[in-house]
Order: C-alpha cells, then structure tokens, then sequence
C-alpha cells in the first residue's frame, strides 16, 4: 500500500509526498481517521488529493494511504429504498451508528452485510458466460427483480453456481473460469464512478418518458434515453416540477440526487420521499427509488462526486433492462463545486470564475444517458434531467449556456408565471425539444391524431398572443381588428385549460396520454367555432360570457382520467351554446365579403 505525507492544506484540497506509487482518481484515507478522498493531481513530487469530509484539525505531517483503487461504489442488492451522501455512505445506518451528523471517517459498508437475499441461480454451471451475462435474480422488492450479472468484461466456464437460498451481498454465488484465473462472482459489484458502464449498443430515443404534465408531454417532450435541463431562477419551482415528475413519469426505478441545495429542503425531500404512494402500484415509491443528498453545508468535494455517484447506480439498473430516470438538482451546485475547488486548486478561471473544463465535465455527465441494448440483451434506457440554478434568471450565465448544448430538451422555467400561481411554470416561448421528430409516431399510436400538426398550431397561437399582447400595451385591446382579439381569447383559453396544470388537483395533477389527446381535440374545436362566430361578424369579446368557456377552462381539473367520455359531452355542449350563438348574429357585408 502506497503511503504520502501531507505537506500542504487549503481547505478540502491537500498536497502530499508520495513514498510509492499512486494514480489518478485513486482512492485514498486520509490521517488517523481514514477521511475518504480521492487523488487528483499528480506532480514529479506531490500528489493533489480531494477530500470528500471536513478537514477542520488536519495537520501537515499526517499520512495519507492509497488504496490501489479507483473511487467507486457498491452495486447490488440493497440500493433501492436508500438514502446516501454524495460517496454512497448510507445515511439511515449512520444516523443510527453516530446521530444527526456524520462522524469524521465514519465507515459502514455502503451496501448492508448482514441482510439476507434470496437468490435464484438461471445459468447452468458449465455454461460459457461473458460480461453482462444473467446468473441469477433476487427479489428486490415487490416490483424490482435484481438481475445479478456477469461483471463486464468477464468471459469464462461457469463452474459453480450457488443453490437457492439466502444469501449476504458480498458471499459468493458463482465461481466463472477465465483464461486468467478463477473469479468468484457474488451478488455486489464495485464500479468507479467516473466510468461510464458499457452496453452492446446505442440507439435513438424513440419513445417519450411520459410525465403527465401536459406542457411537457404534449408541446416539449422528454424522450426516453434523453436529456433535459430544467433553468430557473430562484422561487419558480424547479425541485417541486422534479419531485412531480419522479412520481409520475413511467420510469422503473428513479434515483434523485439532491446536490447543494439547501439543507433544511433537502431535510423535506428526504422525510416526504418515503411516505409517498407509487401511483404505478400503490405502494411506497421509495421501493423503486435511490435517494442521493448532498446538502449545501456538507463537504463539497462530496458534493462534486455525488452526481456521478448517482448516475453509476442509475446505470447499474439500466445495465438489468430498466428503463431509469435520473434527476439531478442542481446542476449549478454541482458546477461552483467545480469552482471552488478549481480556485482552491489555482487553476486559470474561465468564465465567471469556472474552470475552463466545465463543458467538458458537463458533456461527460449527459452523454451518460441514451436509450440502449444492454450487455445483457435487453433494450434499457437512462434518462437525464438536471436543475439549474442561474443567479438572478440570468440564462446567459456559463452554466446554463453549456448545458444547452449537451441536452435536447430545455424546460425554461419563468419568475412571472410563478408569482402568478402559473404551475408549471414553464415558459412556451423559451423552452424547446428536439424529440419531436422521435415522439411523433408515438403520440399518433396512442392518439390517432396529427399530433404534431397540434402541437405546432398552439406554439404558433402562443407566439401571436406574444406579439399582440405588447401591441395591446401601446394602442390598447379595442383598437386591435377582430381577428387578432380572437386570437388573444383562443390563446388565453388555450393557456388556461391546457398548459396549466393543478399540482394539488385529484384529477388533473397527472393527465394521461388520452386524456390529453381528448383535450387537444376539444381545444381544437373551440377555437374552429370561433373562427366561424367571427368570420359571420361576432365580437370575439362576447365569447367569455358562454359558459362553455369557463367549463373548457376547467377541463382538466373536472374530468377523471377515466371518464374520457364526458369529453364528447362537452364536445356535445360546445356546439349547441355556438349554434345558438351563431343564430343571434347578423351576418354583415363586410363579414360575408
């Protein structure tokens, strides 16, 4: 084992005398109370070491010892319904072990050995196996089956595979021959975090990850495989749209990292997260969920590791066949880590401060994510989504402009609509997807539709309503011709019955793909009724005193999910209150002209 001497301390970052061999990203203990850390500059005679815990009474002099090893985590049985720091240090066992805080150089297994796992051998021994190869499941939880497998890059003889039973993570299940030597295989695998998994093959994000929120699913969809970054500034409601979509989406298994943000929200997270209702299966959603917290006051060299942390576990169930959602927040914390430690390091500063290879970190971090056939065979997917943070809704800022490159879909999260109640928050104008093109085929097999054709018909409405309303503000409403006051009205309409959405509503807090098919439908119909009402010479300010208007505006909150019928009611309604209204009007020469 490799030994150094501290002979410099600035903060969380150390220098020290190598007295043997170490190397990049390396595993190491620091002083006598083994604090982890990790190497991050080597020098003709210093290493440069991170520390992931506090360094408040380390001295020049201490030791620090290597350990051979990349920094990695532990992957098995046991992650899901977890909660860990930014090193996967398990949070529930430690309060139990120490208390409230986390003790310098606490070291429980991350993974518990003295739990109990069924395990069910499926390969015969005498098989030839190789890396990504299934030997056998383990019930996780009522709904996540553990897929125990060959570790990648393995390939040999299986000649032995232990018989059903009951078994700890780290005892051994199966015995595989290689050309080497005789590995033993058991139900826990260690991985270096900033190491992306391999897979047989990767392939175009097709389908969406559907999350029931109607300006996501319907105007800027998320594909499955995909990556998304969600900006904000502070108070629209980013960690609450997050939260919401990790209960809903239709993802297998949900790992939340929590980076930075602030303790006692994070507190909030960590004690609501297990008391939700999965609404998939009705049981607990933490039984299909890894929980990832490092708060603003924790170590933050912890906090730069702990989204690769999280992405290496949420890769881990990708590589079993799942179909896995990630979301980080934020991703502004994440990155002042990177400065922070860059300063501490004196490295040239970039813009506002970050290091010059911010990009490059952040392009690593996303193209994790994808859509693939895994070792195994299976097709998986790892969705990415990230919080950022910018000061003051500043979109221009370094982080949010780099990240804008590396994801495809930018959920631009607006101050006014949240001062408004507007939930979600997102604004039309802003945001974009470049999934389109792939979700399409999707959205008319579920809805028999030209679903893009709709989609395009209310960005257009939405991006007119734009231009008027600051007319509106130099000439006034009533100056405007007739066709562009009905435009405002079927924008306003469309606003408030479609891209608003109740967070606290039974009924309308998740709309599902028919759902929201019926109502683009009925929008649609509304506003063809309009257009007849003024071309025959109606005034477009009449048509908020139908009550029909106000019943299509509160669609979504009063109509189940499962009663997609009372759709063609109102559908039924729409054409009688327009008929009677069209019988009213005296067509003008103007208007018949």
């Amino acid at each position: 084992m490799s030994v150094a001497e501290v002979f410099w301390i600035n903060g969380p970052v150390l220098k020290a005398r190598p007295q043997g061999s170490f190397s990049m990203k390396e595993s190491v203990s620091v002083g006598p109370d083994h604090l982890a850390a990790e190497v991050i500059r080597l020098e003709a005679d210093a290493i440069t070491i991170q520390v992931f815990e506090d360094t408040t009474g380390l001295k020049p002099g201490i030791e620090v010892h290597g350990s051979g090893m990349p920094l990695a985590v532990e992957l098995g049985p046991g992650l899901l319904g977890q909660m860990f720091d930014g090193i996967q240090r398990p949070l529930d066992r430690l309060a139990d072990a120490h208390g409230d805080f986390i003790d310098a150089g606490s070291d429980l297994p991350n993974l518990d050995r003295e739990r109990r796992w069924r395990y069910e051998p499926v390969t015969r021994e005498g098989a030839n196996v190789e890396g990504g190869q299934l030997l056998g499941r383990v019930p996780e939880t009522s709904n996540i089956l553990n897929h125990v497998l060959a570790p990648p890059g393995l390939a040999g003889v299986l000649e032995w595979q232990a018989p059903p039973g009951e078994y700890a993570v780290d005892k051994t299940v199966a015995r595989i021959r290689t050309a080497r030597r005789l590995e033993q295989v058991s139900m826990l695998q260690r991985w270096p975090i900033r190491t992306p998994r391999p897979c047989r093959e990767r392939l175009t994000p097709d389908a969406p990850l559907f999350t029931g929120q109607r300006i996501i699913d319907t105007l800027f969809p998320i594909a499955k495989g995909g990556t998304s970054a969600m900006p904000g500034g502070f108070g629209t409601g980013k960690t609450v749209l997050q939260q919401t979509l990790a209960k809903w989406c239709d993802a297998d298994v949900i790992v939340y990292i929590g980076c930075g943000e602030r303790g006692n929200e994070m507190a909030d997270v960590l004690a609501e997260f297990p008391l939700l209702e999965d609404p998939r299966t009705g049981r607990r959603l933490m039984e299909r969920t890894v929980l990832i917290a490092n708060t603003s006051n924790m170590p933050v060299a912890a906090r730069e590791a702990s989204i690769y942390t999280g992405i290496t576990v949420a890769e881990y169930f990708r590589d079993q066949g799942y179909h896995v959602a990630l979301f980080a927040d934020s991703i502004s914390r994440w990155a002042e880590a990177l400065r922070e430690i860059s300063g501490r390091l004196e490295e040239l500063p970039a813009e506002e401060g970050y290091p010059a290879y911010l990009p490059t970190r952040l392009a690593e971090f996303f193209e994790r994510s994808g859509r693939v056939v895994t070792l195994k065979g299976d097709e998986a997917s790892l969705t990415v989504v990230g919080t950022v943070s910018p000061p003051g809704g500043d979109f221009s800022e370094p982080v949010t402009a780099h990240a804008r490159r590396f994801v495809k879909n930018f959920l631009a999260l607006d101050r006014e609509r949240a001062q408004a109640r507007f939930y979600p928050a997102i604004h039309p104008l802003q945001s974009y997807s470049d999934y389109v093109p792939h979700t399409t085929r999707w959205w008319q097999s579920h809805g028999g539709i030209r679903w893009d054709e709709r989609r395009g018909r209310i960005l257009a409405l939405l991006q007119e309503q734009s231009r008027l309303e600051k007319m509106v503000k130099i000439v006034g409403r009533d100056a405007l011709p007739a066709e562009q006051r009905l435009i405002l009205v079927c924008a306003e309409v469309t606003v408030e019955a479609f891209l608003k959405q109740s967070a606290f509503s039974e009924n309308d807090r998740f709309c599902s793909p028919e759902k929201q098919v019926a109502m683009l439908q009925l929008a649609a119909a509304f506003a063809e009724h309009t257009w007849q009402f003024v071309a025959h010479g109606g005034d477009p300010d009449t048509l908020a005193q139908l009550p029909i208007v106000r019943r299509i505006q509160r669609m979504g909150d009063d109509i189940a999910g499962d009663r997609l019928a009372e759709f063609e009611i109102l559908r039924t309604e729409l054409e009688e209150q327009f008929h009677a209204l069209l019988s009213s009007v005296t067509v003008t020469p103007a208007a018949t002209s």
